[in-house]
């Protein structure tokens, strides 16, 4: 096990250097045991190769196992260990180590799917990609994510709404939360059976050049990725991209042509064979057939986008009124309290204690600023 944490620290070690070395000798105990001359050959950076050679990470990797294993839950799974994620090992260069906190063995050998998108999402792109994650989750997909801002928010919200498993993959260390005000939502995905995963070192910041590494593992861990929202630059896109290399299937939800945020997605539908998501179902049906009879219905709703949000399938003792203001409601555009009540031609107070008891049959949901959208 020290061997394998010393390789993942070794400076100028990546996963390429790592497969390549793994490659030519076998396991990081081997690659330790080599000669200068040996390692030298491999053109590795200098620096690595006197790090190897003078097996100056050892000490360091011993304690970083304990440090670890203090942790709640926490443990660091090794490329040649069976517990590590089959589907994460059958990538090019996979992760020669893998930080892992929580319920991490139930999460990860469960089916998983990935879903990503744009920080500054749109009030729509995190009702879709909550309302995915909590259909997904509730049947018994792990919902693998980035625990970024916006789209990846929603997806590991949706998924705990739903009492299911949520996987958010990090871009620093087991002890290192990115964004900060993120620190809340890790202890209640820790606290709902889910995981926190990484490749990096306890104490690894959250620098830039971390992020794309956390997108090949969440599309490694995943049968499929889920793009919601993604503008031209995205990083959503590069773990499209990854998905595609890896094998994965990506999906992805069409927005708006005026958005900036759907540039992304529409593109990856048009021109780089995404399939289009309309729904849970149409994830579902891609994944390999013995599972997705399972999961699907034997008679899949037939219907619109996001069927389940129609007046059909609303609760039948739903009031008038109840129904009157629903209706007002959309998806995407929230609407302010007082443009309802101008709409409805209720008193404030009666409208309030209608919105309160859709909110709480999960029918709509209060945005900041007394705003509200119809929850899908």
């Amino acid at each position: 096990m020290k061997e394998w944490i010393a390789l993942n620290m070794t400076p100028g070690v990546g996963p390429r250097a790592a497969a390549r070395l793994l490659e030519r000798f076998g396991s990081a105990e081997a690659v330790f045991g080599a000669l200068r001359s040996e390692l030298e050959r491999l053109r590795l950076r200098p620096e690595a190769v006197e790090s190897i050679a003078l097996r100056d990470r050892m000490e360091a990797a011993g304690l970083e196992l304990e440090r670890v294993r203090a942790l709640a839950d926490a443990d660091v799974l090794v490329l040649d260990d069976g517990a590590y994620p089959e589907l994460l090992r059958e990538i090019a260069d996979p992760p020669v180590t893998l930080y892992v906190r929580g319920q991490w063995r139930e999460c990860l050998e469960a089916p998983c799917v990935g879903v990503v998108g744009s920080r500054r999402a749109s009030t729509y792109g995190q009702n879709v990609a909550a309302s995915l994650a909590r259909e997904l989750a509730s049947r018994g997909v792990t919902v693998v994510s980035g625990l970024a801002r916006g789209i990846d928010a929603a997806a590991h919200r949706g998924a705990l709404e739903a009492g299911g498993r949520t996987a958010a993959v990090l871009g620093t260390g087991l002890d290192e939360v990115y964004p900060r005000d993120h620190r809340r939502l890790s202890e209640e995905i820790l606290a709902g059976g889910g995981a926190l995963v990484t490749q990096f070192p306890l104490g690894t910041p959250p620098v830039a050049e971390n992020f794309p590494y956390r997108n090949r593992i969440i599309s490694g861990l995943s049968l499929g990725v889920v793009v919601v929202e993604a503008s031209e630059n995205s990083g959503s896109l590069i773990t499209a991209r990854l998905a595609l290399e890896q094998g994965r299937e990506v999906f992805a939800v069409p927005g708006n042509i005026t958005s900036r945020n759907s540039f992304g997605t529409n593109y990856l539908i048009k021109s780089a064979g995404a399939k289009l998501v309309q729904q849970w179902q149409d994830v579902a049906s891609e994944f390999p057939p013995d599972l997705a009879a399972r999961i699907l219905p034997p008679q899949p709703k037939k219907g619109g986008p996001f069927a389940a949000a129609s007046a059909a399938t609303l609760p039948a003792d739903l009031s008038e009124t109840e129904r009157a203001v629903l209706k007002l409601l959309g998806l995407d555009e929230p609407a302010h309290i007082d443009a309802l009540a101008q709409s409805s031609r209720l008193p404030v107070q009666e409208l309030t204690g209608v919105l309160l008891s859709l909110e709480m049959r999960e029918l709509v949901r209060q945005l900041p600023g007394r705003c509200f959208v119809r929850r899908l």
